[in-house]
């Protein structure tokens, strides 16, 4: 006589579990109404944005900052005189808000752009709240 054995299935999500013993028909595997499961949308979170802020110092010069303004983060000129007076009077400005790896990239290239120039010029990030 000849025993025919039933292969064992056990579940892996459920290690304490006892394994089950398989069996022609069984449709546990297979997806049924009540089994169905709703997915939810996801939820995108807007990047954690950043100001690029520049310090005032007494050795750069108003044009270099209005034209730093313009070429690096698109301002007109208007726009870019009163950020620079801004600056001027309060010892810093914020020249653009961006997420992190923008602003960081902005920050690094004017202030190589200001040393290559020979100027003292400093910009820095900062968290910014709001909009």
């Amino acid at each position: 006589m000849i025993l025919q054995a039933t292969p064992t299935v056990a579940d892996w999500h459920f290690p304490n579990m006892p394994a089950h013993r398989a069996q022609d028909g069984d449709t546990e595997g297979e997806t049924s109404p009540q089994a169905d499961v709703l997915v939810a949308e996801p939820e995108v979170a807007k990047p954690p944005m950043y100001a690029v802020v520049i310090y005032n110092d007494n050795y750069t010069p108003m044009e270099f900052v209005v034209y730093i303004l313009q070429s690096e983060f698109r301002h007109s000129m208007d726009s870019a005189v009163e950020i620079m007076l801004t600056i001027h009077n309060s010892s810093k400005g914020i020249a653009g808000i961006y997420p992190k790896d923008i602003a960081e990239t902005k920050a690094k290239k004017v202030n190589s752009l200001a040393h290559r120039e020979g100027y003292p010029l400093l910009t820095q990030i900062e968290p910014h709240q709001g909009e």
